[in-house]
């Protein structure tokens, strides 16, 4: 076994959550993630989208994306374009976008499965930090297609206590796999070519592309 965002082979905390699985916690960068074997389905992830109400004729769903649009509006703009990585099955985020005037593409590998060949000024991520099998992978691959200086917003929960973990909402939900700490996120933003931009929203991270970063 070894930590699917550091690569770490050794030193783990183990720990249980609301429903059956158990969860392996990573020492080194403090992500805590299942084991290869328990991850669900391609179908079973599809099953669990399409139970969600998302789309721009949901109100309540509308005013949770504002969570992470209106703190990264300091920093797009009109002359910029991005990209919804995640978009699930109703792409909501990047209409609300457009309707600002701003531009932004969507990708999901199960529902817009087409990777789009172009880098972008900016990229959301929302909700679906959660859900990435491989996560060393999935940011390789953010980081590829985000310009320097670029700007990654992701909203994701983040656990804090082991204690807290065992009793926590966010792990009841079996295409929740990976679950980040403010630490994961400082291990990102060294090794990654990151810069941690303050949010007052702890469910919000904004992270802008080092401009020298040398990409892999």
């Amino acid at each position: 076994m070894e930590c699917p965002l550091c690569y770490n082979p050794k030193s783990f905390f183990f720990l249980k959550g609301l429903d059956s699985r158990t969860f392996n916690g990573c020492n080194n960068c403090k992500l805590i993630f299942i084991e290869t074997q328990l991850l669900p389905s391609a179908q079973e992830e599809r099953t669990r989208y399409l139970e969600h109400n998302n789309g721009m004729q949901f109100p309540g769903y509308v005013t949770f994306l504002n969570q992470a649009i209106e703190p990264a509006l300091p920093y797009i703009n009109a002359t910029q374009n991005g990209l919804d990585y995640g978009c699930g099955p109703a792409p909501t985020l990047s209409v609300m976008l457009k309707n600002r005037g701003i531009a932004c593409d969507d990708y999901d590998p199960l529902f817009f499965p087409v990777m789009p060949d172009k880098v972008y000024d900016f990229i959301f991520a929302t909700e679906c930090f959660e859900h990435f099998f491989y996560p060393a992978i999935e940011l390789a691959r953010l980081d590829k297609l985000l310009k320097p200086g670029g700007l990654l917003v992701v909203m994701t929960e983040l656990w804090t206590t082991a204690e807290a973990f065992k009793k926590w909402h966010y792990v009841n939900d079996i295409t929740h796999v990976s679950f980040f700490h403010q630490h994961t996120f400082n291990y990102i933003t060294e090794n990654y070519g990151f810069m941690q931009l303050k949010s007052k929203n702890n469910r919000i991270v904004l992270l802008k592309k080092i401009d020298n970063h040398q990409e892999n």
